[in-house]
């Protein structure tokens, strides 16, 4: 069992390496998405600066690759810690992909496809209230605080073991360390 949670700690850790805005970036313009933009190197910017339709491709992916890791590990059977470790795996390699030298994005859709794996009813909830500021804004980084911050309560409230609601509040707490640690530098007319 110790092989197997390894090897999807690993799996978790390259899916969440694919990078999908940089390949988008390729395809559709030639260039580096983490020169475009605020540098980021995910969903948002890549509407912004490639078109929505790769945009919603980057985030489809992204989305995505969190949510087939979770899926992958619960497929093969290994315990709930190490599910969530392969998920913050995702994350990481999202964050700081093996393919790219370690520069990647802030991993905002991968938390979303892991968490929305872990726990699809108390996610569908929170989407539904993280809609209503995202029509009135449209922007993605401030709809993503009524996104994750209500999720501990919605989890608790649901009766999600604690573990889980630990998870809820650890891993967008690194999704937020990572967007300041990477648009602290930028001037504010660039930041998302």
């Amino acid at each position: 069992m110790i092989w197997s949670s390894l090897l999807i700690v690993i799996t978790g850790y390259i899916l969440g390496s694919i990078p999908s805005a940089y390949v988008a970036g390729r395809l559709t313009r030639g260039v580096d998405i983490r020169e475009l933009g605020d540098g980021n190197m995910g969903a948002a910017n890549a509407w912004r600066e490639l078109g929505p339709r790769a945009g919603i491709a980057v985030g489809i992916v992204d989305v995505g690759k969190g949510a087939l890791t979770v899926l992958i590990a619960n497929a093969v059977g290994i315990s709930l810690l190490m599910v969530l470790v392969a998920g913050l795996a995702a994350v990481a390699g999202h964050n700081w992909p093996l393919f790219l030298r370690f520069r990647g994005g802030r991993g905002e859709a991968t938390t979303l496809g892991i968490l929305s794996a872990l726990m699809p009813r108390e996610m569908l909830i929170v989407l539904g209230i993280a809609a209503v500021p995202f029509l009135i804004s449209r922007n993605v980084t401030f709809t993503s605080v009524f996104l994750f911050v209500p999720l501990p309560l919605v989890a608790w409230l649901s009766g999600a073991p604690g573990i889980l609601i630990a998870y809820s509040i650890a891993l967008p707490c690194l999704v937020g360390f990572t967007h300041y640690i990477t648009t602290r530098h930028l001037p504010a007319k660039v930041k998302p």
